[in-house]
């Protein structure tokens, strides 16, 4: 239930904050003329597992969503963050905490690899070994890459539409202590504190967070669709409880061992679904109304471990790098009633072994690499007492410089699953700079193999006779700077077509049964991403960006929840020297609704409606230690769902206070 809809108190916020926001916007376009900033060397490290300069990554599309993003936006998840990024779309379903879907170019959750600092965060009990960005906030992440395309060459089967990888930040210069604390809509409670810092051969990066939520009813009481009395009255609340770390230590000049590790324990309080819509209590009898008894509900508890160990040498003064890796994820989530008794468990465990090496010539680096991955799960709720799979996997890589102008990268792969035998991928992404026109050229071309996951293959709803999807993408695009670098905008076109692609089939719809298939024919996705840019000086920065997305099954149907249009806008203003304002505005178009969505009288549900939402973020330092910061989420009070049936925030507002010492 939307508690906050009508609160002058709130209201009176978003007035004044967007009032700043548009006069800081006013007093940029009289500034405009004002110096430019100081060009950074900036490196991307999730295009070709190492640290490259981003004149040379070819033809990638990456978004680098950086550290002072993060800090203007106040935005507290990263799922927050990352729907800025064009060709990304999420699905919630619900309040915090719960089930997040990452949609890259219109592909399947279970095509986009998401990693912490190059830990997999997909999880292998999950259906699809898909990830959820639910629980993970951004307290002690210095930046988030989103790489576009086909990435199986150097990632391998979850990778087949994109990565993003969250990089947590690395301890830098004299040591130094930060605690935050925040209050607002929904009996939000946030606090956190961390320490970070470099001293001799040592830098460490230290942060713990708390997270209370009372919520609201999941179950959509606006939806008048679906049935109340008794099934949307409770708040479904959420509690978070985040340990992160991240250590390393030069033993010698050329020699660097480094540790990482991310614990999270979280529960959410969630509503049933069944009938096609969710909600606390079903009348057994198909398709009556909700029990009016009054609701039960249940809880997910979830506890995830992710953590890494790392070694990297230098030789021959850089010409040779080597980077050896263990890396350890488990995932363990669990469902209980009100009354503790348990209705399902799930436990998944990722180890990976990885060893990478790059050759450092004049004219091109040549990588090469090799990966033992174990992955196991188990489920008693699904049948599956324990199911695990190896798969080693080799590539090598090219990145070639031909001038200051022409980059290719060209790379293989061969993965080899237990099961599912030997897979080939290959990968090129070249890049054309015409210097005098300030211009890029830029193209990739990608194919991608994803074996079935665990879930699939075994679980009660598994299918063991599942075949691997393969995929083919592509994309091709053009970027321009104008004006000395002030202006900049970009235009890309792309393409991917999956076989064998795996989805969950109904086989009856009385009892919503049913099993994972590989669907015959080529399911298709394409579509345009565009943008552009103003930065006229250090202090403020505007972006626009468009995303348009066709969706095509076998049978020609459009896939669920991916809107054609997507527009977001963006803008940050520094002002005072103290003062900074942030601003988002997305627009995000009809989409096709789940197959299975269904109202209470049992009819089908077409499709789910546009949404504007308007999140606004002010802060200012009070002096160098003391920092105050406001923040409004849907401004308009826009009623939207992202899952049919599932309630999502309205007019909200979050005050905070950070110290720094």
């Amino acid at each position: 239930m939307k508690i906050q809809q009508h609160n002058p108190f709130l209201h009176g916020m978003a007035i004044l904050s967007l009032a700043l926001l548009l006069s800081g916007q006013a007093v940029a376009a009289e500034i405009g003329t004002g110096e430019r900033p100081v060009a950074m060397d900036r490196v991307i490290v999730s295009v070709t597992r190492s640290s490259t300069p981003v004149e040379k990554i070819g033809g990638n599309s990456v978004t680098v969503i950086d550290r002072e993003t993060i800090e203007a936006s106040k935005a507290t998840t990263v799922n927050e963050l990352i729907k800025t990024a064009p060709g990304i779309d999420t699905t919630s379903n619900g309040g915090p905490g719960t089930a997040t879907s990452v949609f890259l170019r219109g592909a399947d959750a279970k095509n986009t690899l998401i990693m912490i600092d190059n830990i997999m965060v997909n999880d292998p009990s999950n259906a699809g070994r898909s990830a959820s960005l639910s629980d993970i906030n951004t307290d002690n992440i210095q930046r988030i890459e989103v790489i576009r395309g086909a990435m199986s060459v150097m990632y391998g089967s979850n990778a087949t539409a994109g990565v993003i990888n969250i990089i947590t930040k690395e301890g830098q210069g004299r040591p130094s202590v930060t605690a935050t604390a925040e209050t607002g809509s929904y009996g939000t409670y946030r606090a956190s504190a961390g320490a970070a810092g470099k001293a001799d051969r040592l830098d460490y990066s230290l942060f713990a967070s708390r997270t209370d939520i009372d919520g609201f009813s999941i179950a959509d009481d606006d939806n008048d669709a679906i049935p109340h009395n008794g099934n949307t009255d409770e708040e479904d609340g959420f509690e978070n409880t985040t340990l992160s770390g991240r250590a390393g230590v030069n033993l010698t000049e050329t020699f660097k061992l480094s540790a990482i590790v991310r614990h999270i324990d979280a529960t959410t309080d969630l509503d049933d679904a069944a009938r096609g819509y969710t909600g606390d209590n079903f009348d057994p009898a198909w398709p009556n109304a909700a029990n009016p008894s009054g609701p039960t509900g249940k809880q997910t508890e979830s506890e995830r471990l992710f953590g890494s160990l790392t070694a990297e040498n230098s030789f021959a003064s850089g010409f040779f790098t080597s980077k050896m890796s263990y890396n350890y994820s488990n995932q363990d989530r669990q469902s209980v009633d009100n009354d503790g008794s348990r209705l399902y468990d799930y436990d998944g465990t990722v180890e990976d072994v990885s060893w990478h090496g790059d050759v450092n010539f004049d004219a091109h680096t040549l990588s090469v690499g090799a990966e033992y991955v174990n992955e196991s799960m188990e489920s008693r709720s699904s049948g599956i007492g324990k199911a695990e799979a190896d798969t080693r996997s080799a590539w090598i890589q090219d990145q070639l410089f031909m001038g200051d102008n022409l980059v290719v990268i060209a790379g293989i792969r061969y993965d080899d699953h237990e099961t599912f035998g030997g897979k080939a991928t290959y990968r090129l992404a070249p890049s054309y700079t015409l210097e005098p026109y300030s211009t890029t050229i830029k193209a990739s071309l990608g194919t991608g193999f994803r074996s079935p996951s665990l879930y699939e293959l075994y679980s009660s709803y598994g299918n063991a006779g599942l075949d691997p999807e393969k995929s083919t993408s592509w994309d091709a695009g053009i970027e321009k700077d104008f004006w000395n670098n002030e202006y900049s905008a970009g235009i890309t076109y792309f393409k991917a077509d999956y076989e064998e692609r795996i989805e969950w089939v109904m086989t009856d719809l009385a009892t919503f049964d049913g099993e994972y298939r590989n669907l015959a024919g080529t399911t298709e996705t394409c579509g345009v991403e565009a943008f552009i840019q103003w930065t006229p000086s250090m202090d403020i920065s505007w972006m626009m960006t468009y995303t348009y997305t066709d969706t095509k099954d076998p049978d020609g149907k459009r896939l669920a929840r991916r809107p054609y249009h997507k527009v977001n806008a963006s803008a940050r203003y520094q002002f005072l020297e103290k003062g900074m304002l942030h601003g988002n505005v997305f627009w995000t178009g009809e989409r096709k609704a789940s197959m299975y969505a269904r109202d209470q009288n049992g009819d089908a549900v077409d499709r789910l409606d546009d949404y504007f939402l308007v999140n606004l973020a002010a802060s200012w330092d009070v002096n160098r230690h003391l920092q105050l910061y406001t923040k409004i989420d849907n401004l308009f009070d826009e009623y939207y769902e992202e899952a049919f049936g599932y309630a999502t925030a309205g007019l909200s507002g979050y005050i905070g206070v950070k110290l720094t010492y």
